[in-house]
């Protein structure tokens, strides 16, 4: 490798090493502000439970650390979505000049989808996480349910991560269909393809593993599946 080859690699590392600190400063940042907030997003986290049993059954904490893990993991949670403008910022701030102009027009409404169809996962998930609740801990009678706070909080964060990430898969089915991969036609003759993935990765992703869980991770990604159909064709047409 010549040195002229060379130099626009370590141009490209060192941008890439800046972009890194400057996503860790904010994610540090974030967190700082999540952790002040911590007792108020516990206790959005613990609705849920609240809703599915008897409101003043507590959590427990079975451990001495088991407080400051959940508030540690609280922290990262919040700060992480709090940073996560400025992380989205600094990945399309290195990829865009490698970019055609083509492509830079896709990328602001592709990030956009990418941030709300997230949000939405997360809300999904969060409005039907007391059915999912109130089902598993009701299944079997002749129980008295004593939830560790530390279980409970990283069920919980999981539920959500689940169906944040699994709302935006029609950004990339939608992306695929834009690079010439796949043709809306295709999509219509997998239907019953994308229902059986839809289940298995859905049966697989799960945390609580139950079938109302199931079922309500499954709905709507196939509706959201066929929504990317119909972009596709009003969309990639023109």
């Amino acid at each position: 490798m010549t040195e002229e080859q060379r130099q626009p690699i370590l141009e490209h590392l060192e941008e890439l090493r800046w972009r890194l600190v400057k996503s860790a400063i904010a994610l540090v940042i974030g967190a700082v502000v999540a952790f002040l907030f911590r007792d108020w997003l516990f206790k959005l986290l613990e609705k849920p439970y609240r809703v599915a049993i008897d409101d003043s059954d507590a959590l427990a904490q079975f451990q001495v650390t088991e407080g400051f893990s959940v508030a540690m993991r609280l922290a990262l949670f919040g700060g992480t979505l709090l940073a996560s403008p400025v992380l989205l910022y600094q990945l399309w701030a290195f990829i865009n000049p490698a970019l055609t102009p083509r492509e830079r027009k896709w990328t602001i409404p592709i990030v956009s989808a990418l941030a709300v169809l997230f949000a939405g996962g997360v809300v999904f998930g969060y409005i039907i996480l007391p059915r999912g609740l109130d089902f598993l801990l009701r299944i079997q009678s002749g129980l008295e349910p004593i939830i560790g706070v530390g279980s409970y909080i990283s069920l919980t964060l999981r539920f959500l991560l689940v169906f944040g990430l699994a709302f935006e898969f029609p950004v990339f089915l939608f992306a695929a269909s834009a690079a010439g991969l796949v043709s809306s036609r295709q999509l219509e003759q997998g239907r019953r393809w994308a229902v059986l993935v839809i289940v298995v990765i859905g049966a697989v992703v799960t945390p609580t593993g139950d079938p109302l869980t199931l079922m309500a991770l499954s709905i709507p990604l196939y509706l959201l599946y066929e929504i990317t159909i119909w972009l596709v064709k009003l969309i990639l047409r023109k």
